[in-house]
Order: C-alpha cells, then sequence, then structure tokens
C-alpha cells in the first residue's frame, strides 16, 4: 500500500492536469498486455499494424512485468496542459542517475531486461544514451499511436476533472476519490492506495496533489518512489465513449423527435436535454461527438434565450438548464 499524508495546505493546492507524454506511456501496458482492458482493443488492433518498423522491443520493455513505469518518463506536469513536446523535453533532461534509480525501482525486485542492462553500470554516457533513444522513440510512438486521437482524448479527460472538481466541491475530498477507483480510500487526512507494489507513505508536506486523469490507465498509478511529490494517475470516465460514440448525441435523443425539434433544431435539443444537471462544454463536445467550438455557439443562443444559465468553477464554465428551459424540456 501507498499512502499519501495531506494537510490542509495540501488540499487547497490539489489541482488537476493534463498529460500527453503520461497518456502515451500508460497506453504501452495496453500493447503489452491486451487482457487489461476490452475497451482498447480496436485501438490496439489499428496501432499494431501501424508500429512496423519501429523498436517496439525496447519500448516495450519499459514496462515492468507487474506493469509499473518508469517515473522520468510520466513526470509531474508543470501546467494544467503541456504540450507532448514540453514533456518530452523534461523527461530528456533527467540526470542519469534518476533514469538508473527509475528504471531499476520499476523493474523490482527483477532483473531489468537485457535491453535495458545498462543502468546496472556505473555508465552515465551509456545510461544517458539510452534515455535518448527511449525519448526518441516515444516521440514517433507518439505520433502514430496517440496524436490521431489526442484531441478525442483530451475531451474525456477533461470531462472527468469538470465531474471531480464538483464532486470536490460538493463534499471535499471524501467525495472526490469515494466513486475514483475501488482501490482508494480517503481516512483523517491521508489517501490510501491499496494493491500497489510499493510500501510507503509520502508526506505531502505543502507539495500539495496532482491528479492526471487517464484514457488508459486501469487503476490508480502514483509515483514508484517514495521521493517523488505525491501525485496520481487515475482512470478517466467515459473511456468507452472514446471508442463507441453515444448513439443520436447522447441521453434522451429518442425524445428529440418532439416539438423541441422543430422549435429549437437537434443540436440544441439535444444539448437541452443533457443539461439536466450541471455540465462543461468539453463533457457536452464529447458526449455529443462535436467540437467544443460547436457547442458554445449553441450554447450562446440558449443561454441568450433564457433556457440555460451559467455559473464558473474554477478553469470550467457549467451550464445547466433555466427553469424555462426545464418547463420547455418536459414538452412531448
Amino acid at each position: 500500500m501507498i499512502s499519501f499524508e495531506l494537510g490542509v495546505e495540501d488540499l487547497a493546492d490539489t489541482r488537476f492536469a493534463v498529460s500527453p507524454l503520461s497518456e502515451t506511456v500508460v497506453s504501452l501496458r495496453v500493447l503489452r498486455d491486451p487482457g487489461l482492458s476490452a475497451v482498447h482493443l480496436p485501438w490496439r488492433r489499428s496501432v499494431l499494424g501501424a508500429l512496423d518498423g519501429l523498436d517496439t522491443g525496447l519500448l516495450l520493455s519499459l514496462v515492468a512485468v507487474r506493469l509499473t513505469l518508469p517515473d522520468f518518463l510520466t513526470p509531474r506536469p508543470t501546467a494544467f496542459a503541456p504540450s507532448f513536446a514540453d514533456e518530452l523535453a523534461l523527461a530528456r533532461r533527467t540526470p542519469p542517475a534518476l533514469v538508473r534509480r527509475d528504471l531499476l525501482a520499476a523493474h523490482a525486485p527483477g532483473r531489468v531486461p537485457e535491453l535495458l542492462a545498462v543502468v546496472e553500470t556505473d555508465d552515465d554516457v551509456a545510461v544517458a544514451a539510452l534515455r535518448d533513444r527511449v525519448c526518441d522513440l516515444l516521440l514517433r510512438y507518439w505520433e502514430i499511436a496517440v496524436a490521431p486521437l489526442w484531441p478525442q482524448v483530451r475531451l474525456v479527460v477533461e470531462a472527468d476533472m469538470t465531474y471531480r472538481a464538483r464532486r470536490l466541491a460538493m463534499g471535499g475530498a471524501r467525495l472526490l476519490f469515494a466513486d475514483m477507483h475501488p482501490s482508494l480510500r480517503w481516512q483523517d487526512g491521508v489517501l490510501y492506495i491499496d494493491k500497489m507494489i510499493g510500501r510507503h507513505r509520502v508526506r505531502a508536506a505543502g507539495r500539495g496533489l496532482l491528479l492526471v486523469p487517464s484514457v488508459f490507465a486501469h487503476k490508480p498509478a502514483p509515483p514508484v518512489s517514495a521521493e517523488e511529490a505525491p501525485s496520481l494517475i487515475y482512470p478517466s470516465r467515459g473511456v468507452a465513449t472514446l471508442w463507441h460514440p453515444v448513439p443520436d448525441g447522447g441521453p434522451g435523443a429518442a425524445r428529440d423527435a418532439s416539438a423541441l425539434v422543430p422549435l429549437l433544431g437537434a443540436p440544441r435539443a439535444r444539448l437541452l436535454r443533457l443539461l439536466e444537471e450541471p455540465r462543461a462544454t468539453a463533457e457536452l463536445a464529447r458526449l455529443l461527438r462535436v467540437t467544443p467550438s460547436a457547442v458554445s455557439q449553441h450554447l450562446r443562443v440558449l443561454f441568450a434565450a433564457g433556457l440555460v444559465t451559467r455559473a464558473r468553477q474554477g478553469r470550467q464554465v457549467l451550464y445547466r438548464r433555466s427553469s424555462l428551459g426545464d418547463g420547455l424540456a418536459a414538452v412531448e
């Protein structure tokens, strides 16, 4: 079990981030073990055929037998949504000593694979060359396997963050973590992460907690090293919709044949149905399988007509049906 001890200031500094590099590295688990998630099998099949010529042996050797990953390849994002290039540049600057530490720790208690055996030596030049080779491969892998679907992935994880922020506002840390994953438990100022290989307790000590939703994560993934600041990659909600769109624009679409469609048009009628609870533009775009800008245009019209209300929550603007919108949505 790994646990994070969080003080009042750490809870106040709990934040979310989007990490394209972490998403890319975590996806290697699915390539290595297709049994982790049936949801991702269509993606895996499509990617495997496109990776010819890439040194997938070295890439997959980064994933340990117990599916742990080296910390230096999942660095703590320094901004809300860093670019892949910025995160990869940070990984490239990792000192050889930390590269060695992280690869050995990820594969412990066993030996590292032969392709990574250089980290068992004191040759910093060779370890740095391995680090650079891995980063070069990750760049090519990102361009082939993850970048083409990154806009959709980002919509999914940002929708999850909106949901989590709402949970935090409604019930504090206890409600935030209550349905994040069965392995997570919040009690008396400590976040417990069960079924982990590591057995250590980390005091945040003013460093806060960083939460990174991931579509490829099958369980919570804290840093392997106890020396790293508290952060958690966790499974995002709504992953199934990444590959299987919600039919006809989402819940309530079957009722859109009512008087709402000729009055508002099908897209706005669907939006109104979805706004029974507060939702952000990114979440609505994901549900409707359209761009956030298209959703924003329709929301502006609905807001101007008094059919929806809006309120800012952190970085997000949440929309919800007004009382007038509720009455109109009830029209059959």
